[in-house]
């Protein structure tokens, strides 16, 4: 049942991938302008500097100490050092050629704030299992989307600099090992009827409004 149900989220994830998203099939085929570039640079950092306050809600809410330890090591990817990866999208951002007082002072789009509320909706759950789900859909889709990214910024926006491109070489290679971890997480805590349900119910919240703020990039900034 275990094996069946997470091959179920992984169709689901497949189905609303986000390079299947206009925004990023337009990024990966060199049509969108520097400038739409350099907003979605600083929109989505508002995502990314939360990501590692979403895996510590997660890790709060947990009461298994193995699961809380599997959490901790991402979480201490994700943040430790000068290379935390919050400073490497700045680094990015910077690349795209926007100063560091711009991002932070950025003001989100109504999509950006939706998506940083879901995921911070989800991830402080008291079932944790809500929150890994929505990590999951994160995760599960970084590698590919990271590789596909770096290459469109190379090959069609002549960015060769590799402090610009150093946060999606990080997560062409870290994210397939969480993906790894966490699919196998979820596999263990979906054996409930209960549980699959409220797993399907925050990995279809998850996707939306990570869908939902490309679309935002598209109605905002194209």
């Amino acid at each position: 049942m275990e094996t069946t149900f997470i091959n179920k989220i992984d169709k689901i994830i497949k189905e609303k991938h986000l390079l299947n998203h206009s925004f990023y099939k337009a990024w990966n085929e060199g049509k969108l302008s520097n400038n739409t570039l350099k907003n979605y640079a600083a929109q989505y950092f508002q995502h990314v500097s939360s990501f590692p306050r979403y895996l510590s809600a997660i890790h709060s809410n947990c009461d298994n100490i193995k699961v809380r330890q599997i959490l901790l090591e991402n979480l201490v990817d994700e943040e430790k050092g000068k290379d935390n990866h919050p400073e490497l999208w700045m680094q990015f951002a910077e690349g795209m050629g926007n100063s560091r007082h711009k991002v932070k002072n950025t003001i989100p789009m109504e999509e950006t704030e939706a998506l940083v509320n879901t995921f911070n909706r989800l991830s402080r759950s008291e079932k944790y299992h809500i929150g890994l789900a929505a990590l999951y859909c994160y995760e599960s889709m970084q590698p590919e989307i990271s590789e596909t990214k770096k290459i469109g910024l190379k090959d069609m926006y002549g960015i060769k600099d590799e402090n610009t491109l150093k946060f999606f070489t990080v997560h062409m290679h870290a994210d397939k090992w969480h993906r790894e971890v966490i699919r196998n997480l979820i596999k263990e805590l979906s054996n409930t009827k209960e549980k699959q349900n409220e797993i399907l119910t925050a990995v279809d919240a998850a996707l939306n409004s990570l869908n939902n703020f490309l679309t935002g990039m598209e109605k905002t900034y194209c």
